[in-house]
């Protein structure tokens, strides 16, 4: 080819590239919205647009919406007016569970150009249009998703897989059902093209994500049918999110228990501390189904990571219950809590309860010195899970370089049972460790952070 013609081609390669309409998005929420959001973008790369730069004006903003809390909205609502703020020719349509569940509320924010409800998300044609509240179409099999591919690249560490959206189990407070519809899971062959691409695209972990994932289920194909297929493919890690007590069945955690590729992590919603709270939530366990599943599970994995969710200030709640279920928490061997305050969320059963009087409020101040109990009692068990573990040898996926001091590079990432380790290495040593290694580590310290510190072993 003549250095003329070569230049044409760069010229209308350049060109092509400037012309392309550009996308960015930002996402709030869970780990099934990142991965629907990346899906999206996927879709809109592969119909010719590109991911806008860090400097560059987008053509198109796309808000993936959480609902989970009212902060969680609010956070929401903040997003897009500073979308609309700093980006006042950029097109910015909002998606997610706060678009489904308060449609007209967003639409009548100035500069959004539409909403879009349920999966109507997945129709690129009515990004480009003025496309406002319509029918929600929450049928039929969940819409497959995942983290973003594009071209292979090294360096990529984790990813979430979509495999399952919805929720049946109606719990007094939650919105899911509202805002995803009913339990429905993706076709057991779409996901495994999923985790392939992945694969292929250099992500080492991949994490099943989805609403309620226990509940996967497609034709005769439950969840721990899907991992056994899952296991089959070439993946660093596969990690598995939150199941909820009453369907982490013995099969399931025999599975996890002789793969060397599903990692010993799970996380396990307590969400009420007492049985009485978790009748009135209209969970479908009790205290005693939720102690008897995580000692199976650490009978089966004694290093198994168990983290639980646990909610404070429902609607009910007397300061007994509180005592009770700090009690119970203690008592539990679990290596790490999350614990969010409640909020009372519209059209759900425990709002209109509340409006019945049928439940009273929790005081704010109350909840706010409840929620600092009950993170001192998790930063304690955090703290004794990851001691235990200090002079062992384990493998840390890195993740991140996190800073450099001097000579060394601070590198950090996560065990297999999802302890946080920060690892040092000396600056332009042979072998330098990169993002997406996975690296044989000696654990020798706790931090101030209750992160690890470790050596690599050579």
């Amino acid at each position: 080819m003549s250095q003329e013609r070569l230049l044409d081609r760069l010229t209308k390669m350049e060109n092509d590239r400037k012309n392309k309409k550009s996308v960015a998005a930002v996402t709030l929420g869970c780990k099934l919205n990142y991965a629907e959001t990346s899906s999206i973008l996927d879709c809109f790369i592969k119909a010719g647009w590109k991911m806008a730069g860090k400097h560059e004006t987008p053509d198109l903003i796309v808000i993936h919406t959480c609902a989970v809390t009212k902060q969680a909205e609010q956070k929401s609502r903040q997003q897009i007016r500073r979308a609309v703020r700093r980006y006042p020719e950029s097109r910015v349509v909002v998606i997610g569970c706060y678009a489904t569940l308060s449609s007209e509320l967003l639409a009548g924010i100035d500069g959004v150009a539409a909403v879009l409800e349920g999966e109507r998300k997945y129709d690129l044609s009515l990004y480009r249009q003025g496309e406002f509240p319509g029918v929600r179409d929450m049928g039929g099999d969940a819409v497959a998703a995942h983290s973003l591919v594009g071209q292979a690249a090294i360096g990529r560490t984790r990813a979430f897989l979509k495999i399952q959206d919805g929720c049946s189990f109606g719990c007094a407070y939650c919105t899911i059902p509202l805002a995803r519809g009913r339990s429905r899971s993706v076709a057991p062959e779409e996901v495994l093209a999923g985790a392939r691409r992945l694969l292929a695209a250099g992500y080492r972990e991949l994490v099943v994500t989805g609403v309620n994932i226990g509940d996967y289920r497609h034709g005769s194909m439950k969840l721990a049918d899907l991992l056994v297929r899952l296991d089959e493919l070439p993946a660093a890690r596969i990690r598995i999110s939150s199941v909820e007590p009453d369907l982490l069945n013995d099969r399931l955690l025999e599975t996890v228990a002789r793969s060397t590729r599903i990692m010993p992590h799970f996380h396990l919603p307590l969400q009420g501390g007492t049985n009485g709270l978790l009748m009135g939530m209209r969970r479908h366990y009790t205290l005693e189904v939720y102690r008897e599943r995580l000692l199976r599970t650490l009978d089966l994995m004694p290093a198994c990571g168990v983290g639980a969710d646990i909610m404070t200030g429902y609607p009910g709640e007397t300061p007994q219950d509180f005592e009770a279920a700090c009690s119970f928490l203690a008592s539990l061997p679990v290596s790490y809590l999350h614990v969010f305050p409640c909020s009372i969320r519209p059209g759900t059963l425990l709002e209109r309860e509340v409006r019945m009087g049928e439940r009273g409020i929790v005081q704010p101040e109350r909840v706010r010195e409840q929620s600092r109990r009950l993170v001192e009692i998790g930063e304690e068990k955090k703290r004794k899970f990851a001691e235990r573990f200090i002079g062992r040898e384990t493998e840390l996926l890195i993740e991140e370089q996190c800073a450099t001091t001097g000579e060394d590079v601070c590198c950090s990432g996560y065990t297999p049972n999802y302890i946080r380790v920060q690892a040092m290495q000396e600056k332009g040593r042979k072998g330098a460790v990169q993002r997406g290694d996975l690296r044989r580590v000696r654990l020798t310290g706790i931090r101030d952070d209750l992160d690890l510190e470790s050596v690599f072993v050579t």
